[in-house]
């Protein structure tokens, strides 16, 4: 029988993940920032994302995989450009102020395109959607991932050849409708998704993997760090495989941070790059038939009659909002294992604070 998940409240999760960055060098701010960055991701159900991934991250600072006293640095600045250098800093934090730098360019000029490089893990690209829509701004973010063996193959390929890039689409909310947020890998699959099947010893879904001689499997085990054997499939075939292909044009050329192709070291710790155009839609339309337009479009979305009706026509967005809802009421699940590996992160980083 599984042992049941601990519930631990958002707030004592972050307090702790902040106090471990905090031990680990972690300059103030930016501890505060990926402590809210992965209990978040957590809340809102994206757990591959979430307050599991601290013990890996603070270990790629200690292993310098991740610079705490990084100094970013601005490589061009125009009304409606922005491209930044993390130098090899925490990504929450860094991606936060580009979406902040440039939503105040897009808030004034009506768009602007920025890029972030050579910066750690992003966590969930969904966060920083959710961000451009909360100051009334659409956002198109473009991610790719380097730093790491590729997992994803291409369409036709029987090897990996990709990370599994992510692609967020965000519109702001209206008087009566929350915020659409379209946060996706382009694999058919997550990776994060992926990795707790296999720990739970759970197959995945027919199609989404296949193994070291590029057969079609169920069995996601092959695919358990250190050694991977096998591949995720692009999601769509073809259309998977087009975008994670636009995800490293535009999050790793324009970003200056590289591709994924093998010129580029992989030191065995995510890196991404980053390219969002932000859009101003006051300056696209009058307010009130944008609104009407919005309202009418989900409507008649929704009343599509569900082939389950235990499982209705959703708004995207709005599985993260309800299951974030039940997760600050409830507290966000974890297992006993988990809680263990945090503690034990604890100790290493020499601090006291247990859960």
């Amino acid at each position: 029988m599984n042992n049941p998940d601990i519930r631990l409240p958002a707030p004592q999760l972050t307090g702790f993940a902040e106090s471990l960055l905090l031990a680990s060098g972690t300059r103030p701010a930016d501890a505060a920032a990926v402590a809210q960055h992965l209990v978040a991701a957590s809340l809102a159900g994206h757990d591959s994302n979430g307050i599991g991934l601290l013990p890996l991250w603070l270990d790629h600072a200690r292993s310098k995989f991740v610079r705490v006293d990084s100094q970013q640095t601005v490589l061009t600045e125009t009304a409606i450009i922005l491209r930044l250098d993390a130098d090899g800093g925490w990504g929450p934090p860094a991606a936060e102020q580009l979406i902040d730098r440039a939503g105040a360019k897009a808030l004034e000029h009506g768009l602007a395109a920025a890029t972030l490089g050579n910066v750690h893990d992003l966590g969930r690209i969904g966060a920083y959607g959710e961000q451009a829509a909360a100051a009334g701004l659409a956002a198109l973010i473009f991610v790719n991932i380097t730093g790491q063996a590729p997992v994803m193959a291409p369409f036709h390929g029987s090897d990996a050849r990709f990370g599994t890039d992510p692609v967020c689409i965000a519109f702001p909310a209206t008087a009566n409708r929350s915020a659409f947020l379209l946060d996706m890998a382009t694999s058919r699959i997550s990776l994060g998704r992926l990795k707790l099947a296999a720990a739970r010893g759970q197959d995945i879904p027919p199609g989404s993997l296949i193994n070291e001689h590029g057969m079609p499997t169920t069995d996601p085990s092959g695919m358990s760090e250190p050694v991977r054997r096998g591949a995720l499939t692009p999601m769509g075939r073809h259309k998977g495989y087009g975008l994670a292909l636009a995800c490293e044009l535009l999050g790793g050329v324009l970003s200056g941070g590289g591709t994924i192709q093998p010129e580029h070291p992989r030191e065995g710790a995510v890196r991404n790059g980053l390219f969002a155009i932000l859009i101003n839609p006051a300056m696209f339309g009058e307010a009130g038939w944008m609104e009407h337009e919005i309202e009418a479009l989900a409507k008649y979305a929704l009343a599509s009659p569900p082939m389950d009706w235990d499982s209705p026509v959703l708004y995207p967005g709005d599985p993260e909002r309800a299951l974030r809802g039940k997760r600050l009421r409830d507290g966000i699940p974890v297992t006993a294992e988990l809680v263990e590996t945090l503690n034990a992160a604890a100790a290493a980083t020499g601090s006291e604070a247990r859960l």
